[in-house]
């Protein structure tokens, strides 16, 4: 047994006892985020099954990329994106860029994109507890960015949202988050939202319960 497997299949027990207790038969997605592990360690987590990993910068996305490029990974950017990192990002063609948090960034990276001759599949990130700690588009007016984004980015292909829960110990406001955040994914359904990434290591269970689709792990797979 290598040093994961074991944290991997508590995991997947713990994603099916949630589903079960909250009626929810959709699969539900892993996204292993390797920031703070190393390329052995996203090699031992791919033996035992996992394939899709995220990375929050685009230099190590590049990295483990360049390292791991012998293994048929699904690459994720959920990082804050920073204007200088567009292009770099944009040349690594990640599987789903989970972090656009605003109308602004949208259309500069569309515009790069179209240069680049790039289609990138996009969450739009919500920031759906209203922290000044996180970015992301406001819960009220995220609907309404999500449809100019459609309707003025073609160069994005939006599949859906992404938030973080509410940085609190009060379960009932990291729920209201959620809810808040799932609400939004309901209404853009219609118009061919599929995504909705919600619940890290200490929330995951709170995030299924309240319709996320896919979750973001770090700690609770990597930890020893």
């Amino acid at each position: 047994m290598n040093r994961y497997e074991k944290n991997f299949d508590d995991v997947l027990q713990r994603i099916e006892k949630a589903r079960l207790e909250a009626n929810e038969y959709n699969i539900i997605k892993i996204v292993a985020v390797s920031k703070y592990s190393d390329t052995d360690a996203v090699r031992e987590l791919y033996s035992v099954g996992q394939r899709a990993f995220g990375e929050n910068r685009v230099q190590d996305l590049k990295l483990k990329m360049d390292e791991l490029d012998d293994l048929p990974l699904e690459w994720h950017f959920i990082g804050r994106l920073q204007k200088n990192k567009i292009n770099h990002l944009l040349d690594l063609h990640p599987s789903l860029f989970q972090s656009c948090d605003s109308l602004e960034l949208a259309k500069e990276v569309d515009k790069r994109a179209k240069v680049k001759g790039v289609i990138l599949p996009t969450l739009l990130q919500i920031n759906s507890a209203k922290e000044d700690t996180k970015t992301g588009v406001m819960p009220e007016v995220a609907k309404d960015i999500y449809l100019q984004i459609l309707e003025d980015c073609p160069n994005l292909k939006l599949k859906g949202v992404m938030s973080i829960g509410a940085h609190s110990e009060d379960q009932k406001l990291i729920q209201k988050s959620f809810e808040t955040t799932y609400k939004i994914f309901e209404d853009l359904k219609s118009k061919g939202a599929s995504i909705c990434s919600m619940g890290m290591s200490n929330d995951f269970e709170l995030a299924i319960k309240c319709g996320s689709n896919m979750l973001r792990l770090g700690s609770i797979l990597f930890k020893r």
